[in-house]
């Protein structure tokens, strides 16, 4: 009786271990989003506060991505050698703190400066969490788990809207930032408590020189398709989140404001649900299909291709449900290619691999598509600009239906339970 008396503790809090990780992790990420968003609900008070173009309001955001982009290639060598829990603790403090200062930002350079140095300290947290989750859970089940993570993404940047329109006309522009600011504290700090897995401990397949070293990072084929592939769909997101409202607003006749409902609606919903479905569909399929992350993807990338032409190119109540469901389509991709990004390499270069997917993304990707479609509808029309979406969603398809054959077998390990797994101080 004595033995069991201390032996189910020790049992539990195993099982509750990475869990309680995830959920801190999840919360951060949460709160990630919330800070990136707020800005986008209280920009026209800051514009009339600061008397500013629009040009000068796009580049907050500008910078941020650049600077984001930009730190995440020296963040990730970092987390390979050194403690991931303090970086992302370390990390999450600093924007937090920067959030907070906006309390003492009185002109428009020193938002800038905020919001650019705010882009350092998320791209600690964004380059270094998965692989704090991946070391956590077992290959088989990171389709599931990464579609939990990642749900932050759709419900943070809602939660920043709502925040920043309730509290900005109420109390002032800022006040949103503090409040979106301090609960980074608390949550950075409890994760102090959380003890570093080991790297690698869920890992069952070999890391071979193609996965596990920088050198051979430059040949693994089933990174770069997965990376490229991303790519494109945050090409394509990224187009759509930036000139979506504007579209039915000047060219489907809804009001700014009913279309920025409308849409943000969408993204929400679609948000959740898709996450979460991808991940479940993806670690289902692996246990038959070693390339189920990437054929998961590339069907519904090439599904949302006629889907989003009909949608666009039509006036007639198939739109706004056409508009929803290829949204559903691109956002199914989350949580699987997330996780065949991750498997794709070693956990000793997992940190430097995705922060080189970061730059590359976004380079490719959201950097320069809201430009690129800006152009086109200067030149055209915004409805012709939406051609550029749909090309990369065919691109990001053709990858990935070309990077299955380089997907790698992820197993089972019955002598590797993912709630019992070895555990370093960090």
């Amino acid at each position: 009786m004595h033995v069991r008396v201390i032996f189910l503790p020790q049992v539990t809090q195993r099982k509750l271990y990475p869990w309680t990780a995830l959920v801190l992790l999840t919360t951060l990420n949460f709160l990630n989003y919330i800070d990136r968003s707020v800005l986008f609900a209280v920009q026209p008070m800051v514009q009339k506060e600061f008397h500013i173009s629009n040009t000068q309001v796009g580049a907050l955001t500008t910078v941020f991505l650049i600077c984001y982009m930009i730190a995440a290639p020296f963040v990730g060598p970092l987390a390979d050698r050194y403690s991931r829990k303090l970086i992302i603790v370390v990390g999450a403090i600093f924007w937090s703190g920067l959030t907070l200062l906006t309390a003492v930002t009185h002109t428009y350079s020193e938002l800038l400066l905020r919001h650019t140095l705010v882009g350092i300290g998320e791209a600690t947290f964004v380059t270094i969490a998965p692989t704090f989750v991946a070391d956590l859970f077992s290959e088989e089940r990171r389709g599931r788990i990464l579609g939990i993570f990642y749900l932050a993404i759709p419900v943070g940047t809602a939660a920043g809207y709502l925040l920043g329109g309730k509290l900005g006309p109420v109390h002032g522009w800022r006040f949103p930032f503090y409040v979106a600011a301090a609960p980074g504290f608390l949550v950075a700090l409890a994760f102090l408590f959380v003890p570093e897995p080991e790297r690698g401990r869920s890992d069952l397949l070999e890391e071979t020189r193609e996965r596990g070293t920088i050198a051979g990072l430059a040949r693994n084929p089933a990174f770069w398709t997965a990376t490229l592939g991303m790519a494109m769909m945050t090409f394509a997101l990224g187009g759509l989140q930036v000139w979506m409202p504007t579209f039915l607003s000047q060219s489907r006749g809804y009001s700014l404001k009913s279309a920025n409902e409308t849409f943000g609606a969408i993204i929400v919903i679609d948000g959740i649900v898709a996450s979460l479905a991808g991940g479940w569909l993806g670690d289902r399929l692996l246990r038959r299909y070693r390339s189920a992350y990437y054929s998961v993807s590339a069907v519904s990338m090439a599904l949302g291709v006629p889907v989003m032409i009909v949608a666009l190119f039509t006036k007639g109540p198939a739109m706004l449900p056409g508009i929803a469901i290829a949204a559903f389509l691109l956002l199914f991709n989350t949580a699987p290619l997330n996780a065949a990004l991750i498997n794709s390499v070693g956990a000793h270069i997992r940190a430097t691999a995705i922060s080189v997917n970061i730059f590359i993304i976004h380079a490719l990707g959201d950097v320069p598509s809201p430009v690129l479609m800006g152009y086109v509808a200067d030149k055209r029309s915004l409805q012709t600009a939406f051609i550029g979406p749909v090309v990369a969603m065919v691109l990001s398809s053709a990858l990935l239906f070309y990077g299955m054959r380089f997907a790698p077998a992820a197993g089972t390990d019955k002598e590797k339970q993912p709630g019992a797994p070895e555990m370093s101080a960090g």
